[in-house]
């Protein structure tokens, strides 16, 4: 009988070595400045100000996890992009989802080196752990800040709001309301494949400049306006759709129930309830995404969390919600609908 294998234990257990690579690559942009032109790993270490100890090992790990393809062996050899890291970590590619990973290289790793306090004490591990503040006011209040958070989540919803815009059935619908909207992302990808939709990117006041730019730029102020508020304190404007993309989770079970019942309240009846998020598989076993996603949500909020399809469907039908649908997305996300 052969003995067990080690191999998954150690890739899991030592997987920060990947991820820390693959996140400084992000972070020197050197995806960015291979758009162009192949390198040798002399032309990298110049290019990003490398001590030439990083030469060979840096790229070469690339090459090894996937991220790079090189041509040939020894110092003349050049590397390049795959398709894969063109597409998606370019900075200047409509595809680039490297905002995610820029913050999670600058906010979320060192934070998640506490998971174990954050395990035994339900507390957040992030800015709020030192300063007291919530951990939005401290992202809001500062510009730098501010701007790294909606450029992750603009990368990392893109394909799946585009994918929802392109085949959820809106034409029994007229109006949309994206909830916590950012920089207006859905809804103008929303109006663009639905040229009859007017929609709403309802965020806090201090977003709402940079999703009109967003709204301009895209060429849809006619049909696409940011409106400033708060969720909680404010009801939420009236809208044939309410659709939260990756909101939901940032909250405890009781303010995601006062979020479920404003939507309830904004909506007509035969209205849609949208949430996107990486919903968590209903036995809890497959996706690995999202149940770490929710012990991410435990570093950053405390008492928020992820949860599944059909958490979702009990919190909305005690609403008042009465019909249902699971859509899935990209990878590991999906859209859950109720319908009033």
């Amino acid at each position: 009988m052969s003995e067990p294998d080690p191999s998954p234990i150690m890739q899991v257990g030592m997987g920060f070595f990947a991820s820390k690579t693959l996140l400084s690559a992000v972070e020197l942009e050197l995806f960015t400045r291979l758009a162009d032109q192949r390198m040798t790993g002399r032309e990298i270490a110049a290019a990003l100000d490398l001590n030439p100890r990083a030469i060979p090992d840096f790229p070469d790990a690339l090459v090894a996890l996937k991220f790079l393809e090189r041509k040939g062996d020894g110092s003349d050899a050049r590397y390049s992009n795959t398709s894969e890291s063109a597409f998606f970590l370019d900075r200047n590619s409509p595809g680039y989802i490297g905002g995610i990973l820029e913050m999670a290289n600058a906010r979320l790793y060192p934070f998640w080196a506490d998971l174990t306090e954050a395990l035994k004490t339900g507390k957040p591990q992030n800015e709020t752990k030192h300063s007291g503040e919530p951990v939005f006011g401290t992202l809001y209040a500062d510009p730098a800040r501010l701007a790294q958070f909606l450029s992750a989540m603009t990368g990392i919803s893109a394909g799946n709001f585009r994918k929802f815009a392109q085949e959820f059935d809106f034409s029994g619908f007229k109006t949309l309301c994206d909830v916590g909207g950012a920089t207006g992302q859905l809804s103008c990808m929303v109006a663009e494949a639905n040229p009859h939709m007017r929609c709403t990117s309802f965020d806090l006041p201090e977003v709402v400049p940079i999703a009109t730019r967003k709204i301009q730029d895209a060429g849809l102020s006619d049909r696409v306006a940011a409106a400033g508020g708060d969720f909680f304190a404010n009801p939420l404007p009236k809208a044939d759709i309410i659709t939260m993309g990756m909101i939901l989770h940032d909250w405890n079970l009781e303010k995601k129930k006062v979020l479920i019942r404003k939507a309830y309240d904004a909506l007509p009846s035969g209205g849609a309830f949208v949430v996107i998020e990486a919903l968590i598989d209903d036995a809890r076993r497959e996706n690995t995404f999202g149940l770490t996603m929710s012990l991410n949500m435990l570093i950053e909020f405390g008492d928020a969390f992820d949860y599944s399809g059909s958490d979702f469907v009990g919190w909305c039908r005690e609403a008042g919600f009465r019909n249902f649908e699971i859509m899935p997305l990209t990878g590991p996300s999906s859209a859950a609908v109720a319908w009033k």
